[in-house]
């Protein structure tokens, strides 16, 4: 079928640019409002040494579901604090009670409006339907231009995920209470309050509190999609193991998500009849929880000063002490941890996400004429986009200027020689590299942007194919990292071994499987190892398991990125 595209992705672009702009005033009170509460949750969690929260938690798990429970909550809480995770899972607890409290404050309203209105619950419920069926990435991606990168955007994201239920049982809950109360109440004249106050949510409360369960273990199972954007905690934790293949402490970090899991699971469940209720009332508990949590809070507010003094108006404090990073894997963050070391920048945080969220982040600030530090590299588009610099650095925190190569698996010369001999010979510039990139960047699918750089680089492919023999439907899997240099490098070589016969798969993975796929032979090839310095860690653990087939691009660069406009120049000027 001839019919032309309909530009459904231009519609929702040019609407979540327009809302960018019209609302910037709503979602910075927003942002920073939630990072208010965060940041109080986080402190009231945090004062004292741990057992102080360790034993509270224990005291409530045990008071809501008997004291064996409570003794395993103690026992895994404790095990938390040995494992070095006590202030990841600090902040991912935060970051769980925020969400739910969102859910309550909004979604039991919305709930009870649902029951009590057919209208409305025919509009809201394709809505629900919608939200819990669209990919949780999704909601990342509007979430970074319109709040920015870091625990925000991660928190609006797993509220959106985690509300359905709490509005979907809270409708359930009212509409199950018979009709026989709801009879009676009316005929003894009580109002319409009345009678939801007093019959319907007494009766729903149960179906209502499964709904909040639900909603909570939702937001929980957020959390390290939340990290792709910045956002803290245990998330964050997984997110790195797996960027860097790190099974010991993929598994710690697991095990103490399934262990915060547990907790949260337990204590939501049994809130509304606790195990020891005849001993203490619920009552009394609730009030000595408020005391503490509102008396530690005024205490930690009052008596917390400025993490940071000096001058106000540095370019510190413009841009709140934050460089903004990409992958946790990636090994330009290690060499800016290197840097942070190097000029003793200890005021400063880089904050951990994606190459996406980064430009994100970037472009967002360019457009305002903000201030911004970013992890930068070079080939990238951004440079052609837009008018940016490299901080200098003359600690060498960074390295001299790198080489991408190409590395394929042992076997793969004797399985596809021709494939071994083009991706051997592959070789291009930087402006070949970035030329594609801008295409990308300007909308065009990766898949068209190397076919159209193939079609007006006929010589350099040439070079590429001569004395390679033809494919035979082979087939040839290619990894690469989500970097828009790796995009664009990978869709190249893939395009041209697909033209030469070879059936291609392109594989989007972490930086440590990328490297994992390739020495274990699952993978064939890649063309985005960066060295000596990038992925050096990386190279050296298999290099004994790999074939390094030399350079396909020279002279790139690593650093700090700043806007043009920014008076700074050397990364010593941050300090």
């Amino acid at each position: 079928m001839n019919i032309p595209k309909i530009p459904l992705g231009a519609w929702v672009d040019s609407l979540v640019d327009w809302m960018t702009i019209a609302f910037a005033g709503l979602f910075s009170l927003i942002t920073n409002t939630i990072e208010g509460l965060l940041n109080i949750l986080v402190d009231v969690m945090s004062v004292g040494p741990s057992i102080v929260l360790i034993v509270i938690l224990t005291l409530l798990v045990t008071y809501t579901s008997k004291w064996p429970l409570g003794l395993f909550t103690l026992i895994s809480l404790l095990l938390i604090d040995n494992l070095g995770y006590w202030e990841s899972s600090i902040q991912t607890l935060a970051i769980v009670i925020l969400s739910g409290f969102l859910t309550i404050l909004i979604g039991i309203p919305i709930g009870i409006w649902c029951a009590q209105n057919k209208t409305v619950r025919k509009v809201v419920t394709p809505i629900l339907d919608f939200m819990q069926t669209m990919p949780a990435f999704v909601y990342l991606i509007p979430a970074i231009l319109f709040f920015g990168i870091g625990v925000v955007p991660g928190i609006i994201a797993s509220f959106i995920f985690a509300i359905a239920p709490t509005i979907r049982m809270t409708n359930l809950g009212i509409q199950e209470v018979p009709n026989e109360l709801i009879e009676a109440s009316d005929a003894f004249g009580s109002t319409t309050t009345q009678k939801l106050f007093k019959v319907q949510l007494p009766i729903a409360t149960p179906t209502i509190l499964a709904g909040v369960n639900q909603s909570i273990m939702l937001a929980l199972s957020m959390v390290v999609t939340a990290s792709l954007v910045g956002a803290p905690g245990l998330g964050a934790d997984v997110y790195r193991a797996v960027s860097q293949i790190n099974v010991g402490q993929g598994f710690e970090a697991g095990l103490s998500i399934v262990i915060i899991a547990i907790v949260l699971d337990r204590i939501t469940q049994n809130l509304r009849k606790p195990a020891y209720e005849h001993i203490i009332s619920r009552k009394l508990i609730s009030i000595i929880m408020v005391v503490l949590v509102v008396g530690t809070a005024i205490f930690t507010m009052i008596s917390k000063e400025a993490a940071i003094t000096g001058d106000k108006d540095n370019i510190g404090a413009q841009v709140d002490y934050e460089i903004v990073g990409i992958e946790p894997g990636a090994g330009l963050m290690k060499l800016t941890n290197t840097a942070i070391e190097d000029y003793q920048l200890d005021d400063w945080t880089l904050i951990e996400g994606s190459s996406a969220a980064m430009v994100a982040e970037l472009k967002k600030a360019l457009d305002k004429k903000e201030p911004i530090v970013v992890t930068g590299w070079s080939p990238h588009w951004m440079f052609s986009s837009y008018d940016l610099k490299y901080l200098d650095d003359p600690k060498k925190s960074f390295g001299g200027s790198e080489n991408i190569n190409t590395v394929v698996r042992k076997g793969l010369e004797q399985d596809a020689p021709g494939a071994y001999t083009i991706l051997d010979q592959f070789y291009w510039e930087t402006s070949d590299m970035e030329e594609v990139m801008v295409d990308v960047a300007g909308g065009m699918s990766s898949t068209e942007a190397a076919e159209k750089w193939i079609e007006a680089h006929p010589d350099d492919v040439a070079k590429w194919t001569k004395g390679a023999k033809a494919g035979n439907g082979e087939k040839i899997q290619l990894v690469y990292v989500a970097w828009d240099t790796e995009i664009a490098s990978t869709n190249v070589i893939g395009k041209v071994l697909e033209q030469n016969g070879y059936d291609v798969t392109l594989s989007q993975v972490e930086v440590g499987p990328m490297f994992a796929g390739v020495a274990n032979g699952s993978a064939d090839a890649m063309v985005a190892a960066w060295l000596p310095g990038t992925h050096l860690e990386f190279y050296n653990n298999y290099k004994d398991e790999i074939i390094d087939l030399g350079p396909n691009l020279k002279g790139t660069k690593n650093g700090l990125v700043v806007p043009e406009y920014m008076d700074i120049d050397s990364v010593e000027d941050l300090k």
